[in-house]
């Protein structure tokens, strides 16, 4: 498993095809966005323009450990793009949309956590490479509101558990990647 983090648009998501075309002919991307408007259509088109033709594409961002056991084909590679809006969206179901006053962040931490798990548990189940994409929040200021804050906690853990379980770690900043790990 091959980490890659870095902050809103630092690169990472070129860095990472990078590394996944130099290392897999095929290769089965896992988009976790959802289209909620029209900007976020523009941006997933971008993002569709970019990568390779004959990559596969799976859309969705629930139980990935069991998209990558059952929906890999054999010799591809994964590149899973990206973490955080699959902890956003997973997030925002667990809330049913409930306010931020409201919600038990502990015990959607554990739900989200568990989800986390099963990607590293898959992820080390297979022999072909898995890219996955993150983003690193805790590079600013604590934000102001409580949902927020509690998103960059419960994102940072999570991507500290993908660091450990992660063969290769790279930091990408102004487009430049560093491998840490």
């Amino acid at each position: 498993m091959i980490l890659i983090t870095g902050g809103a648009r630092s690169g990472k998501s070129r860095h990472a095809e990078q590394l996944a075309a130099a290392a897999c002919e095929r290769v089965l991307y896992i988009a976790t966005s959802t289209v909620t408007d029209e900007e976020m259509a523009q941006r997933v088109s971008q993002h569709r323009a970019q990568r390779p033709a004959h990559w596969r594409t799976w859309e969705g961002y629930r139980d990935l450990g069991e998209v990558i056991r059952h929906r890999l084909q054999p010799g591809e590679g994964v590149m899973l793009e990206c973490v955080t809006t699959l902890l956003a969206n997973l997030l925002y179901d667990i809330s049913g949309g409930a306010s931020p006053d409201l919600l038990d962040f502990a015990a959607a931490e554990r739900q989200l956590q568990a989800q986390v798990d099963d990607l590293i548990d898959a992820c080390r189940c297979t022999l072909q490479p898995v890219y996955i994409v993150t983003n690193e929040l805790g590079m600013s200021i604590t934000p102001e509101n409580r949902l927020a804050r509690h998103f960059v906690d419960i994102a940072g853990r999570a991507n500290q558990a993908l660091a450990r379980a992660a063969d290769e770690v790279w930091m990408v900043v102004s487009g430049i990647g560093v491998k840490i790990k």
